[in-house]
């Protein structure tokens, strides 16, 4: 069985947050595994929230040629499964000389803080492989001791508050609870398959390598962050 759970989601975030079974949620949902896993296992305990409790938001970019059709499956998945869904346009177009990578983060959060309703929480869909990745590039970069924390579980956002919950999982452990679901179809952006970016670099041909030989670590890793 994989130790990724709805149980074991809901744990993780009231730990994070204590208010988290009173306030509402929005779930940052770009269609990827990640986000999608974290949205159906959020509908599985949705009794434990108010009523309309969960929303989600897609922020669209605009930078792919596909992208309209990553929105419309946003759209019907959020329809099956009967939760809310706004879709954001922003331009997210870099300028020259600037990353493509900063600019589209810098947009998307500046678009979800504005949508964020007051003491609402923003729940985003990072794991301990994205915390582990996190961390590297902050370490080669000569981050000091707040850039090493990475990324915190919770944080001021907005009017509200930003949420990891899946910081304690891997990516293989969430695309395992996907597998024994029968979820499928969710986005695969062929962004990340592009390796000129530090963050897929390291994604593809540092990370299987550092795992080889140290399996556990994500999860170490991620005490270091903490």
């Amino acid at each position: 069985m994989p130790s990724f759970s709805p149980d074991a989601l809901w744990s993780t975030l009231t730990a994070s947050d204590s208010q988290a079974g009173s306030r509402r949620l929005c779930v940052a949902l770009s269609g990827g595994l990640d986000s999608t896993v974290l949205l159906e296992a959020l509908c599985r305990v949705r009794d434990r929230l108010p009523a309309d409790g969960l929303r989600a938001i897609h922020v669209h970019h605009g930078l792919h040629a596909d992208a309209d059709d990553w929105a419309s499956h946003c759209e019907a998945l959020c329809a099956r499964l009967g939760v809310p869904l706004a879709v954001i346009r922003v331009d997210a177009r870099p300028a020259p000389g600037e990353s493509p990578e900063a600019r589209a983060r810098e947009v998307r959060y500046a678009a979800l803080a504005a949508a964020l309703a007051a003491d609402e929480a923003l729940l985003t869909a990072h794991h301990a492989d994205d915390q582990l990745e996190t961390v590297l590039i902050q370490l080669l970069r000569g981050a000091g001791v707040a850039g090493l924390a990475a990324m915190p579980a919770a944080a001021s956002f907005g009017p509200g508050r930003h949420l990891r919950p899946l910081l304690g999982f891997t990516r293989a452990e969430l695309a395992e609870w996907a597998r024994t679901e029968g979820l499928s179809g969710w986005i695969e952006d062929p962004a990340n398959e592009e390796l000129r970016y530090a963050r897929n670099h390291l994604r593809s041909e540092v990370l299987p390598a550092l795992r080889a030989h140290w399996p556990g670590a994500a999860a170490a890793v991620g005490r270091s962050a903490r």
